[in-house]
């Protein structure tokens, strides 16, 4: 009972701080080899309170985000940034979290926040309908999907863990301490990244091999920053809050600005890039 109650006071902070007030800005995106320009900010959500935690779908123009509906309550909503409308995935009494795309592309799996302090994984068809649980045993915090059958997961807890489970036996297996909330795929290789807070200013770019599961480091975040997006061709973008950058670990260069010109967007935190490198989309202070 004892450790069940830590877990619980220890997931409080992701609801809090979901409550701060946060917008969702779509740019268009320039790749060449030696720059990244982004421009045309255009805010999609425009909804007072949280939205947050962006995600694309990999075919279509469709953006999926967490947004608090009058409740104080998470659904998932999406936009399409072709057409300019916003629909209701899930209208839910749970709350809802970190919209993925499932491998199969016929789910969004998502965290389901509920009542009594469980923060379990589950998924919707992307059509709307019931949530089907994949994960009710841990308080998974945020995911990314390793295969079909496997994900690495985020678990919280005393430290925070980098965990890599398996749907098929339901186990998992601890990879990693005091981690950072950003996990995604690497675009080009069959590894993963995640940020390793390896001490209150030393946090890393970790890779992880699929296979192996061997970890080696990338490059250091900047400082203090934790989340983070992969371009189609393999370049990290960041945010240090004001400005963009990104670094290329096929270079020995260092981090390299973006070339922005923002004079009013504040507070940069979480960001995602679409399949094809077009859109950006940016989290920002309300």
């Amino acid at each position: 009972m004892k450790k069940y109650l830590l877990l619980l006071l220890i997931s409080v902070p992701l609801v809090s701080v979901s409550q701060t007030g946060s917008e969702i800005y779509l740019l268009d995106v320039q790749l060449s080899k030696s720059k990244i320009s982004i421009s045309n900010p255009v805010n999609v959500t425009n909804h007072p309170g949280y939205d947050n935690q962006p995600s694309f779908h990999k075919r279509d123009p469709i953006l999926y985000y967490a947004s608090f509906n009058e409740e104080g309550r998470s659904d998932i909503k999406t936009y399409n940034y072709n057409t300019g409308e916003t629909s209701l995935l899930t209208t839910t009494s749970e709350r809802e979290y970190s919209p993925t795309l499932t491998p199969d592309g016929q789910y969004i799996s998502c965290i389901i926040q509920r009542d009594n302090g469980a923060q379990d994984l589950g998924q919707y068809p992307v059509g709307g309908g019931e949530a089907i649980v994949l994960i009710d045993n841990l308080i998974v915090g945020y995911h990314a999907w390793v295969n079909a059958n496997q994900l690495m997961l985020f678990v919280l807890g005393d430290p925070m863990t980098l965990q890599w489970y398996d749907l098929k036996s339901k186990t998992s297996e601890v990879i990693e301490n005091n981690i950072g909330r950003s996990l995604h795929q690497i675009p080009g290789e069959q590894a993963l990244s995640f940020v390793h807070k390896k001490s209150e200013k030393d946090w890393v770019i970790q890779r992880i091999d699929k296979k192996s599961r061997k970890i080696s480091p990338i490059v250091a975040t900047l400082p203090g920053r934790e989340d983070l997006t992969w371009t189609n061709d393999g370049r990290i973008i960041m945010s240090d809050g004001m400005k963009l950058f990104f670094y290329n670990p096929k270079s020995k260069g260092g981090w390299t600005e973006i070339e922005f010109a923002n004079n009013e967007l504040k507070g940069i935190s979480r960001l995602a890039i679409s399949q094809d490198g077009k859109k950006l989309a940016i989290v920002v202070s309300e």
